[in-house]
């Protein structure tokens, strides 16, 4: 062993010889140990300030700070996008999306788009949102103040052109035969009222012209009158047109063939009939549709049926005819609502001056229901329309530095012409946000949830037993 060569004796430190050590080491290190701990809270608190601060300011100030607001104020800078708050960097930059310059947010002040210190009791559960002046030149936010006036009451929506099934004329044979001739091509053919369609061989047709021919022969003269009348009428039943029945007076003979005529002016939409077809009086051989005036069938939803009433002006536009508007009114309310879409359908009549309007075409309709005088109405653009609220952004304050904005519910009433009707929730006089109040409605919500966020931690950090000192 070495150390038995030099004549040292190694022995095993024990417990008890360590005891005996420990006083002297303490002894020995008392004043650095003291100098330490007095030292200690001093340099704390001087680096928990971002200024320098005597040791009762710093001890004010963190005695002052909820744990929450102490937190905020040591946090690194970070840097946001005035157009997208979702963009948050710890250095400066440009957004990503929009390329902006992004802009720091300091603790000291209320950021881009942080929730103001005071609420308005009852205006809201959302906190108010302050925006500088900067920003609020950057978002391009305007505004516009809630005025009384008269607002016109209608309903607007979509229509669909169909025939007037008022002016539809179904042309049938009044006896069984044959057709011998057919005068139309095809479907959608102009027809004049008197034209003739097409030409008929009935056997009844030709025995009731027998019989009238025999009724005017033989017999006293007042009732070859009366047998004659009689036969005249019952070719008349039988659809023979008067100028046909005197034709055959004056000849003396029955014709094979009689002319079926149109009996209004039309388009033909529907023609079965053909060349040596065999026809009944159940045949339906033409439809002669009459387009010089059309309907148009809406649907309105049910929260607006009581606004309706036959008669009430309307007012048409279709895309394509643009350039152009037709005037018509409420023809007829129908006696139940769609199960499917909650909508009741309403008939409308419209004048079809050059038959321009076709049927199956899609038109714009506004129904003008009344004048509504005296109401409290804003621009539509302001209102924010969501699932489940309404909510319009209301301008607190502008004092030149900087703006702030309050999101409020309303209650809305009717909206025409890009105006809409406010029943609560504002005020006459009120400024309201008609540009950019997304972002603020936005941001506002987003701090709602923060702020019952932080307020449930401060709520945990106070029922700990410690409290948070420096």
């Amino acid at each position: 062993m070495n150390s038995l060569q030099h004549g040292h004796s190694f022995t095993q430190p024990t417990t008890g010889s360590l005891w005996l050590v420990f006083p002297c080491v303490v002894q020995v290190f008392r004043p650095l140990v003291s100098f330490l701990i007095l030292l200690g809270p001093i340099l704390l608190l001087s680096g928990c300030g971002e200024q320098q601060e005597t040791p009762s300011e710093a001890l004010s100030t963190a005695a002052d700070d909820s744990p929450l607001e102490h937190a905020v104020k040591h946090l690194d800078p970070t840097y946001i996008c005035p157009m997208h708050p979702q963009i948050v960097k710890g250095e400066p930059g440009n957004c990503p999306i929009c390329g902006m310059h992004l802009m720091e947010q300091k603790s000291e002040q209320h950021s881009v788009l942080q929730p103001a210190a005071d609420l308005d009791p009852g205006s809201s559960s959302r906190p108010p949102v302050s925006l500088t002046s900067a920003i609020v030149q950057t978002l391009g936010v305007r505004s516009a103040r809630v005025e009384r006036g008269t607002l016109q009451k209608s309903i607007d929506t979509v229509g669909r052109i169909e025939y007037d099934e008022a002016r539809l004329a179904h042309v049938h044979p009044r006896a069984d035969g044959w057709i011998e001739t057919l005068r139309l091509r095809a479907e959608g053919e102009p027809a004049r009222r008197g034209q003739s369609l097409a030409e008929l061989y009935a056997p009844d047709i030709l025995s009731a012209q027998v019989d009238f021919l025999l009724s005017r022969q033989g017999g006293h003269p007042g009732q070859r009158r009366i047998n004659a009348d009689n036969a005249r009428n019952i070719l008349r039943l039988l659809d023979v047109p008067d100028d046909i029945i005197r034709e055959i007076e004056q000849s003396g003979k029955p014709r094979n063939r009689i002319p079926v005529r149109a009996p209004i002016d039309g388009i033909v939409t529907e023609m079965t009939a053909r060349e040596g077809m065999y026809v009944t009086k159940a045949s339906p051989m033409f439809t002669i549709a009459d387009l010089s005036q059309v309907w148009v069938m809406v649907d309105v939803y049910e929260h607006r049926i009581d606004w309706l009433a036959v008669g009430q002006s309307a007012r048409m536009t279709v895309p394509a005819r643009p350039g152009r508007s037709w005037e018509g009114k409420v023809d007829y309310l129908y006696p139940e609502l769609d199960p499917h879409t909650r909508t009741l359908q309403v008939r409308l009549v419209f004048a079809n001056p050059g038959l321009v309007l076709k049927p199956n075409m899609f038109a714009n309709v506004v129904i003008n229901v009344g004048a509504q005088r005296d109401v409290l109405k804003i621009p539509a653009e302001a209102l924010i329309v969501t699932g489940e609220r309404e909510t319009v952004v209301k301008l607190l304050a502008d004092d030149g530095n900087g703006s702030r904005f309050q999101p409020v519910d309303v209650l809305t009433g009717m909206q025409y012409a890009g105006e809409v009707e406010i029943l609560s929730g504002l005020d006459q006089g009120d400024q309201i946000v008609t540009s950019g109040q997304f972002l603020i409605d936005s941001e506002s919500n987003l701090q709602a949830s923060f702020t019952r966020l932080s307020g449930a931690d401060v709520q945990s950090a106070d029922a700990m037993p410690g409290k948070h000192m420096h």
